[in-house]
């Protein structure tokens, strides 16, 4: 660390260790701290003045302070980032929610703190940060650190720019057209067209679709409202995202109108329950206007029967999206891509890059078959920002499609990753962690102990389980049974974060009791954290 003296017009910062502050605090001496004593952020302590963030950039004569200051902070991140990736360190260091609010000052105050306290609350925050990054992190969909990407999402705060046009943000403005061109290549949409846009995630871009889609079957909407349109029917699997009914809410459509279809027993929607339920709702007088199907369901890791669907869509006239945030990546991997054979087929699709392919946080597309659908359902044609006699040619003003206005640059972390490691690099990564999720499925499915959710391998590199304690495992399948075991994924998972050593979500679906559900996106993950997960498991739970 570094320690911020101020001298008279001049700032000194010494390149000393904390522990030497005293002595180049010792330097300045006199009236220097009367003559500096109110300027904005200084402190003065004895015969030293401490720097605070008024003197930085854009304060003359800051540009010193100002690099120093960041140069510690990266310093602090740099030491965060290595271990993480370091096994022997932990994935968490768990306090409870009382007890950590208690072990920081986290209030806001009225009087400005030094930048050496603004130091050391970076350094108590990363303290208590989950290590997403850690190879033994496996608690949700999105894990991981990539360098390039967070080499881009540092530059990317650094150009602090907003997307809503090309006038502001160039260069990113034409990186998100590049780029969403090249998904909708990959999804197989003839020469790449369509539109899409990055949204604030999949639960964004899903409720995207679904706008998209009544406006186009009730244009009449946008400006008449729900009151000018009969009783829409939207219609998704029992195990969709949640995103779906919340986008139904959020639009005026309801949730009761969000009908679920059965799955099978490995959790794919049933094409002839949804004709059925499809005609059902007919019958009933209402409009089915919307399917959203899944590709990589977030429990089961399901892909829905894409060709089956689309043909029951075509054949009703209905809007077929597909949930792709979760395994629309596989598109990238010639090897697993069929899974979502019948994607190109569909008018729209979600796909988070910020899962599978370990981009930064946030990192959600939206892609569509029709061209200039999002404009027309969207525009409002702002005066002040959408002016159609600019210099340039505003199509690449893309703010007015979207229903922010002010929108987050998400695209640069992306494209430049993507540059980095090319399709191939992606298509690798994302093989790796499926081979590891077939490794733990051959490894438990026949292990004392274990019990699968449901058979055969898994789609994605969801692999669910139920551990069974040796106390659990001789008695009879009855409801005690079921009570006992259901308490067993969650004390294992308590310890897990006690001790820090790694973590794995659980839950329960439909009538089945909690269950451990593991998933790898993790590029960082090997082998031997396969092996130490299913190891640590056993040791948290043997005398439950």
């Amino acid at each position: 660390m570094h320690a911020y003296v101020y001298s008279n017009r001049n700032v000194y910062l010494s390149l000393c260790p904390a522990r030497a502050w005293y002595q180049a605090a010792q330097r300045f001496t006199g009236d220097i701290g009367s003559k500096l004593y109110g300027v904005s952020g200084v402190q003065v302590q004895g015969h030293c003045v401490m720097i605070g963030f008024a003197d930085l950039l854009p304060m003359t004569d800051g540009d010193l302070a100002t690099m120093t200051f960041l140069q510690d902070v990266v310093d602090i991140m740099l030491g965060y980032i290595v271990k993480s990736f370091d096994r022997s360190t932990k994935v968490i260091d768990f306090q409870y929610p009382n007890e950590l609010l208690q072990m920081n000052n986290w209030e806001l105050s009225d009087e400005p703190e030094t930048l050496d306290d603004v130091l050391v609350n970076c350094r108590a925050t990363l303290e208590y940060a989950v290590k997403t990054a850690h190879p033994r992190y496996f608690n949700q969909l999105s894990t991981g650190l990539d360098m390039v990407g967070l080499a881009a999402d540092w530059l990317t705060s650094t150009a602090n720019t907003n997307m809503f046009t090309y006038e502001v943000a160039p260069v990113f403005v034409l990186l998100e057209y590049v780029t969403l061109k090249k998904m909708r290549e990959i999804i197989g949409w003839q020469d790449g067209h369509g539109d899409g846009i990055f949204s604030p995630g999949g639960a964004i871009s899903n409720m995207y679709a679904m706008l998209l889609a009544r406006f186009k079957m009730f244009p009449e909407v946008k400006e008449r409202g729900m009151a000018s349109l009969p009783r829409l029917a939207a219609f998704t699997s029992e195990h969709s995202h949640f995103s779906i009914k919340k986008g139904a809410a959020a639009l005026g459509i309801g949730t009761e109108s969000v009908i679920c279809v059965k799955v099978d027993e490995r959790g794919k929607m049933i094409p002839s329950d949804l004709e059925r339920r499809i005609v059902d709702a007919k019958q009933r007088g209402l409009v089915p206007f919307f399917v959203s199907a899944t590709a990589g369901t977030t429990v089961y890791g399901a892909f829905d029967p894409l060709i089956a669907i689309a043909d029951i869509c075509r054949k009703h006239g209905v809007w077929m999206h597909v949930d792709g945030a979760w395994g629309g990546s596989l598109l990238m991997s010639r090897k697993h891509r069929w899974k979502l054979n019948g994607v190109e087929r569909a008018n729209s699709m979600t796909w988070n890059p910020h899962k599978m392919m370990s981009v930064p946080l946030q990192c959600s597309a939206l892609l569509v078959r029709e061209e200039g659908l999002m404009q027309k359902c969207n525009q409002m044609q702002a005066s002040y920002l959408f002016q159609e006699d600019k210099q340039y040619d505003v199509s690449y003003d893309t703010g007015d499609k979207a229903i922010q206005c002010g929108r987050h640059v998400d695209i640069f972390k992306l494209w430049l990753m993507w540059r980095a490691k090319g399709t191939v690099g992606f298509e690798a990564q994302i093989d790796k962690c499926l081979e590891l999720s077939e490794y733990l499925y051959d490894k438990i499915k026949d292990r004392e102990g274990y019990e699968m959710v449901f058979n055969g391998k898994p789609q994605h590199t969801n692999v669910c389980f139920w551990y069974l304690p040796p106390a659990i495992r001789c008695m009879e399948d009855g409801e005690e049974r079921r009570r006992r075991l259901h308490k067993v994924a969650p004390i294992i998972k308590a310890r897990m974060m006690e001790y820090g050593t790694t973590m794995v979500s659980y839950q329960p679906q439909g009538n089945k009791v909690n269950f451990f559900r593991m998933v790898i996106s993790n590029p960082a993950a090997t082998f031997e954290d396969i092996n130490f997960l299913i190891e640590e498991i056993e040791r948290l739970g043997q005398d439950l």
